[in-house]
Order: C-alpha cells, then structure tokens, then sequence
C-alpha cells in the first residue's frame, strides 16, 4: 500500500489542532497530528498502544503523572489506558502510531 499525503484530506478537529489519518489495517494506524502554538491536546485515555514522534514544534506533554517538554527528533510511548495529553508550545506536527487502528478515527 501506498499513501501520498498529499491525497490524504485534512481534518479540522477545532481549537487548533487538524490530522490525516494515513495508512492503516487492522492492527495499526499512522496518523499526522497538526497543532498551532497553544492547541492543546486534552489529556485522555484509550485502550490501544501509541509511539508519537515530533516531526516538528515542541509540546509539553503529560503521561500518566510525569510531564516533559519535546521537540523534533523526540519519540514518546503511550501505554494502554494511560491518561495522556499534550500543549504545543511552538507550532508543530506530531506523527501518531497505534496499535491496534482507532476505529473511532474513520467514522
């Protein structure tokens, strides 16, 4: 399978914040997560796995009970159930991996 972005449309999920939801199946699902300086990214839970790498910006984020800044070239790993979110500190693009595919995402 093949996905060029540019055929991918974008979402606006308000607030500052847009995606694509790029390739996926059943078992997984890359999604590009968009977000002006200040969106925020409420904290939330969600049975699936999540690796998130910062193509770009920076973010302060909250997992579970710690909080850390990142940048470009960072990666973070969500555990399943674990309360998560995030505010973007510098405007920035977020690449989202899950495990197994966020059915929610495609309705």
């Amino acid at each position: 399978m093949f996905v060029y972005n540019h055929d991918v449309p974008m979402e606006d999920l308000g607030n500052g914040v847009s995606r694509k939801v790029l390739a996926h199946s059943d078992n997984m699902m890359a999604v590009e997560v968009h977000f002006e300086k200040g969106a925020i990214g409420p904290l939330h839970n969600h049975p699936h796995e999540q690796l998130t790498y910062v193509l770009s910006g920076e973010f302060e984020f909250t997992i579970g009970d710690e909080t850390k800044i990142v940048k470009a070239g960072d990666t973070l790993y969500k555990e399943p159930n674990i309360m998560h979110g995030c505010r973007c500190l510098k405007a920035g693009v977020l690449l989202d991996n899950f495990t197994p595919m966020r059915k929610d995402f495609l309705e």
